[in-house]
């Protein structure tokens, strides 16, 4: 039988969010890939994404600001087998957020981060998020942005992400195939997903972005895996970072950038963790049959007790 990881709890985002066409794309993605709710966790961090693993009928954690992704990474050490994935908002992960977003790209661990990228702080009332533009004034902003804009794409491929892509929540399938690749890729996956604000972003508008958005895919030349002892890795890098600033009249959703040269940071625990892949920590033995802690710490740690 099918899992359904759509629950019946009502959704309260404002009508014409983004937010919509990532959960149906996100939860159809998981039922084509006939994964059980015990298969997945979805942790989320603050903002109006954080309220995504309320919708999905599987194991999940709303957590801190900016904290998401440590979360899950804990979740994928202790439980490798899981399909862990983190929802977050470009000003969760891209700023307060931003440390862990690069550390666990270096840590390749096998995590899936969606980033839901409004380029506005939609939940407390539409300031510049750390996407919008320079310049750029919506009508939430009583000045024109004046910070720089980060660049989530080429941000992901520098710190070591070996699955990078974007979407656009308003082109559900392509996002949805998009996901479900991300989320069985061995390493961590970063896929940033355009989407309007129909209450703060006036600029970024869904009929804007249906203007623009075009599929990497349909460049039959387009080429984004690197493999092993591969004589054009650099040139597919480098391609990729150059694909990631191109952005106004026409931007490319689709795959950048896919590197599996780099074995996930779980393959590599094994080296140094005996029976890390047969015992993970999920699956040892913390109490004894009668309910005691197998650990004593007044025994274990009796020579560092001062009394």
């Amino acid at each position: 039988m099918v899992h359904n990881f759509r629950n019946d709890i009502t959704v309260d985002w404002c009508p014409g969010c983004g937010d919509f066409g990532i959960l149906t794309a996100l939860t159809s993605a998981l039922q084509e890939l006939n994964l059980g709710a015990h298969d997945v966790a979805v942790i989320s961090g603050i903002g109006c994404s954080g309220k995504t693993p309320h919708y999905v009928n599987a194991a999940g954690a709303h957590t801190l600001h900016g904290r998401a992704i440590p979360v899950a990474v804990g979740v994928k050490l202790t439980n490798p087998k899981l399909k862990v994935i983190v929802t977050g908002g470009d000003g969760d992960l891209m700023s307060i957020g931003a440390g862990h977003l690069v550390a666990e790209g270096r840590r390749n661990s096998g995590i899936t981060v969606l980033m839901y990228d409004n380029a506005v702080y939609g939940l407390t009332k539409g300031q510049a998020a750390p996407t919008l533009k320079l310049g750029v004034q919506t009508k939430s902003l009583a000045r024109p942005n004046i910070y720089d804009a980060i660049n989530p794409i080429m941000l992901a491929i520098s710190t070591g992400y070996s699955f990078v892509a974007r979407g656009f929540s308003f082109e559900i399938a392509h996002l949805k195939n998009i996901i479900k690749q991300a989320v069985m890729f061995p390493g961590s996956a970063f896929i940033d997903i355009l989407q309007p604000c129909p209450t703060y972003n006036n600029i970024n508008t869904m009929d804007w972005y249906k203007k623009r958005v075009y599929k990497l895919d349909d460049d039959k030349t387009w080429d984004p895996v690197v493999t092993e002892n591969d004589p054009k890795a650099e040139e597919k890098y480098n391609r990729a970072i150059e694909k990631s600033f191109e952005w106004g009249d026409r931007i490319p959703i689709g795959i950048f950038y896919v590197n599996k040269k780099i074995p996930p940071f779980t393959e590599r625990l094994k080296q140094y963790v005996d029976n890390y892949e047969n015992v993970p920590p999920a699956a040892q033995d913390v109490k004894t049959p009668d309910g005691r802690p197998i650990l004593d710490p007044f025994e274990t740690f009796k020579d560092k007790i001062i009394v």
